[in-house]
């Protein structure tokens, strides 16, 4: 029997979970319950046994199912279990009504899907407040699905900018490599490769090198601050004051009566300085090293702007990181650089390099660091040359690295193979 509440409950024209479907094997039971649910203001249907009302949820889609345990056939736990299994747009709530007590049949119930439990025989006052409390959990479901319908929608969008930027990013790499358009470039007998390779997309990396009328020519390695699409930006800004295909705008060079010539290194870095610093609103700055070659004298000017040391290689076998330092261009707006030089003899190299070479990770989370550079640099085979040297190092602080390519940091380098006048 259902024991009815004395006092009146609140309707549920505010709510949306309205249908309800009641299973007992009980005529009376059957009818009393119904009575009470629509007085609430419910829409109710009846099933004598759990394998109509399993029937029923198909059309009729319950917000809630109050269901006897016990009933011949197919009992309220198999009933529960066979509802949860079958697919439906929104949660159902399932109310056991039993006269069991012992937690062990409570536990059964909920392993097969029950959400709660009524004891006969029922009382009004508590079942409308299971029923509440049922209508409070199919509201934050509901809530949850719409919630995630949007961030469904959301993630489509995402994921179709997403492929537009990749797809734009992928250019801005064919973009940023034709910023060295040339992996060598030979000045009379002597050679100078690079090699780039960003850790994204884009990098702020760059190497390159460029010459002048006289025979000369120079080759650098820099690093813009950061990583991705701002740092690329700044690069290929500054490839721009750099440029082998424009001399007459390369900040290296200076109009002497017809001729271009190499202003010394220093004067380089003060005047990227100046441009670089003089930007408004742009926080980013950049190593560099920039070397000046003089092939008819074999001297070899160069300024080391926050940089990682140039290696020197001799032809005897002989190696040395030369340079001391300096502040990075563009960090301080009046900053001031120093020129070194060294003399080059025939068959000596020069290497420029970006911190992705030093500063790459080895399997023991340490840095790889000059000395480390020093010792894949000796370990290559004396017959790699040109690009073929630079990719061969590159491929051997990947061995380093437990076979990754996939470094946190933009590489690149620039060699220079001297070979006289």
């Amino acid at each position: 029997m259902v024991q009815d509440a004395e006092y009146a409950f609140p309707d549920v024209q505010d709510t949306e979970f309205r249908r309800v479907l009641v299973v007992d094997d009980s005529l009376v039971q059957r009818r009393i319950l119904t009575l009470m649910l629509e007085r609430w203001g419910f829409d109710v249907i009846a099933a004598e046994d759990a394998e109509r009302g399993l029937a029923l949820c198909d059309g009729f889609q319950p917000d809630f199912i109050i269901s006897d345990w016990m009933m011949p056939g197919m009992s309220g736990l198999d009933f529960c279990t066979a509802f949860r299994a079958a697919p439906r747009d929104s949660y159902g709530y399932f109310i056991l009504l039993t006269s069991k007590s012992d937690k062990a049949a409570v536990a059964s119930g909920l392993e097969s899907g029950a959400d709660d439990f009524l004891t006969k025989p029922v009382n009004g006052d508590e079942l409308r407040a299971r029923i509440n409390a049922g209508a409070r959990i199919l509201s934050m479901e509901r809530e949850l699905k719409a919630k995630n319908r949007v961030i469904a929608d959301t993630l489509s969008q995402l994921q179709t900018i997403h492929a537009s930027i990749d797809k734009d990013l992928q250019q801005a790499r064919v973009l940023q490599q034709s910023l060295m358009p040339l992996r060598q470039a030979t000045f009379g007998q002597n050679r100078v490769s690079v090699l780039l390779r960003s850790c994204g997309h884009v990098g702020g990396d760059l190497a390159g090198m460029f010459g002048a009328d006289s025979g000369d020519f120079g080759l650098f390695s820099l690093d813009v601050s950061g990583h991705g699409i701002t740092s690329a930006m700044m690069t290929a800004h500054v490839a721009g004051y750099l440029s082998a295909e424009y001399p007459g705008e390369n900040l290296a060079l200076t109009r002497q009566g017809e001729e271009l010539v190499f202003l010394p290194p220093h004067r380089v870095a003060a005047r990227l300085n100046a441009r670089v610093a003089g930007q408004q609103g742009v926080t980013e700055y950049l190593t560099l090293a920039y070397v000046h070659v003089c092939p008819s004298t074999g001297i070899a000017r160069f300024v080391q702007a926050g940089h990682p040391p140039p290696l020197l290689l001799r032809r005897n076998g002989d190696a040395a990181f030369i340079g001391t330092g300096g502040l990075p261009v563009g960090l301080i707006k009046d900053a001031t650089f120093e020129d070194h030089a060294i003399q080059l003899a025939p068959g000596d190299r020069l290497l420029l390099y970006s911190d992705g070479f030093t500063e790459a990770r080895m399997p023991d989370q340490t840095m790889l660091e000059e000395d480390g550079l020093l010792r894949l640099v000796q370990s290559l085979p004396p017959d790699k040359t040109g690009p073929d040297f630079l990719d061969a190092l590159y491929d051997a602080l990947s061995v380093a690295a437990q076979g990754t390519d996939d470094f946190a940091d933009d590489i690149s380098a620039a060699l220079l193979e001297y070979s006289g006048a």
